[in-house]
């Protein structure tokens, strides 16, 4: 009777073993990776990745529910740990993933409200920035500006000569980044006047200023690390 519990629940475990790996979606995992990398070493916020970020919540649910599984039917604790690490190792990468982009957004708030990045936040970071503003130009307003004299009571310009919003703070778009090539792009102009040419061939590391990459890296052809 034992014996034959015992292999019943060993099937069982299997089973269910291989259902969460093929769910848990390694693929996944790298692409949420990736894109937490892009967005720790990108000097401006990048495009949301919504359809990658929905599905590494339900892969977490499907975790955690499969380690409360395990630990009330008494799989092997070395299973569960490792489950416990995929489940872990998960978590970080989405937290620390939104975590930034909102460091970004409470950063830059203004300039992303008054641009195309706008564009890509996602609808609750749209509310989480549109939030921000309005209490910090409330405080501003009602702390400092109010007290200013004409002219110079604006939250963008230092003053009403100021032909640019001089104010607000924008990214370093000329900084110099870390980049990994996927796949070879040939020879790639680094500047507006051709002055600046590279050969980026695959699977290579270079350093170079993310302004002249913004595009292979938004396309998915570099990778920053």
């Amino acid at each position: 009777m034992a014996s034959g519990s015992g292999s019943g629940s060993e099937r069982w475990s299997e089973d269910l073993e291989t259902e969460v790996a093929m769910a848990m979606g390694t693929t996944d995992v790298e692409l949420l990776k990736r894109a937490w990398r892009n967005e720790k070493a990108a000097p401006e916020i990048l495009q949301f990745e919504a359809a990658l970020v929905l599905r590494a919540r339900e892969q977490i649910q499907l975790l955690e529910e499969t380690v409360e599984e395990f630990t009330e039917n008494g799989v092997d604790d070395l299973v569960v740990s490792l489950y416990q690490m995929d489940l872990d190792r998960s978590l970080f990468l989405l937290r620390s993933y939104l975590r930034i982009r909102l460091q970004k957004i409470e950063k830059y708030m203004i300039h992303i409200s008054k641009t195309n990045l706008w564009n890509r936040l996602s609808e609750q970071e749209q509310r989480f920035a549109k939030r921000c503003t309005d209490i910090m130009e409330k405080h501003l307003e009602q702390s400092v500006l109010s007290r200013l004299p004409y002219g110079y009571q604006s939250i963008l310009k230092q003053s009403i000569s100021s032909e640019e919003d001089d104010m607000v703070p924008e990214p370093q778009l000329d900084t110099f980044v870390f980049c990994k090539t996927k796949h070879a792009v040939g020879a790639f102009q680094l500047d507006d006047t051709g002055d600046e040419i590279v050969d980026l061939v695959a699977d290579d590391l270079y350093v170079l200023r993310y302004k002249s990459i913004r595009g292979l890296v938004e396309s998915g052809r570099i990778d920053l690390v």
